[in-house]
């Protein structure tokens, strides 16, 4: 795993946690100390806890599943979106739609339905309706891939959720923890640790800190994958 150093963390600004007045005592065991009325998280723990997180998620991609990335807030959007796309898994960057995972079947068929319209864009079996219709047709297909386009290859539920700042993503939290889904979160002072499986505490704000935890778990779901390929390369071999 390729973990970034306690220098780089520090660099990226993941040790800046919110004012005292918003703490969640829960983090308690993560604040290194308060500084000019802000607390400061102790990297030493962010590391521990980012070594723990990246073991299970290597594991889950080891074994072939899907681990979704989600992060709706402006600062983090671009960023997930990029490091969810570069390892293939699942993502929600634009709005998380109450029931995404509890209602999953209602949700996998407007990813059908958006599919759909994209098939008939392209073999062309709409050139018999009118230019209304198809403007109607492909407006609703904008409007669906925006949302859902990060699951448009998802046909089951995923296994894991990767989050940025379980405050802000408390009802894909919830979804998640209702079914029995593993969670994966950066979790800042103001959040409760415990609600996650595999928290890791760490400034959820500046997108500096977002991009080196992120590109960790990437790292680690890469490593997953490529030993999962290797794997499959020396049964193929051997046969």
């Amino acid at each position: 795993m390729n973990q970034p150093s306690y220098k780089e963390l520090l660099d990226a600004g993941v040790h800046f946690g919110h004012l005292k007045r918003k703490w969640n005592p829960k983090m308690q065991p993560y604040i290194f100390m308060e500084r000019r009325g802000i607390h400061i998280i102790d990297l030493n723990r962010t590391s521990e806890c980012m070594e723990s997180a990246g073991r299970a998620l290597k594991q889950l991609a080891k074994s072939g599943r899907k681990i979704m990335f989600v992060a709706t807030k402006k600062q983090a959007r671009d960023i997930v979106h990029d490091a969810a796309r570069s390892v293939e898994m699942p993502f929600v960057t634009e709005r998380w739609l109450g029931g995404m995972m509890t209602n999953f079947a209602t949700i996998r068929r407007s990813v059908k339905k958006m599919n759909n319209i994209d098939r008939m864009l392209a073999d062309g079996s709409l050139s018999s309706v009118t230019k209304k219709e198809r403007l109607t047709l492909t407006r609703e297909r904008n409007k669906l891939e925006k949302v859902l386009g990060g699951m448009a290859h998802l046909n089951r539920l995923p296994h894991a959720l990767f989050m940025v700042d379980i405050h802000h993503e408390h009802i894909a939290l919830a979804e998640a923890r209702k079914l029995g889904l593993k969670t994966f979160a950066m979790v800042d002072t103001n959040s409760d640790p415990n609600m996650v499986d595999f928290p890791i505490p760490a400034n959820d704000d500046a997108s500096k800190s977002i991009q080196i935890i992120s590109d960790f778990v990437v790292s680690c779901i890469k490593e997953g994958l490529d030993e999962r390929r290797k794997m499959k390369e020396e049964t193929q071999s051997s046969q």
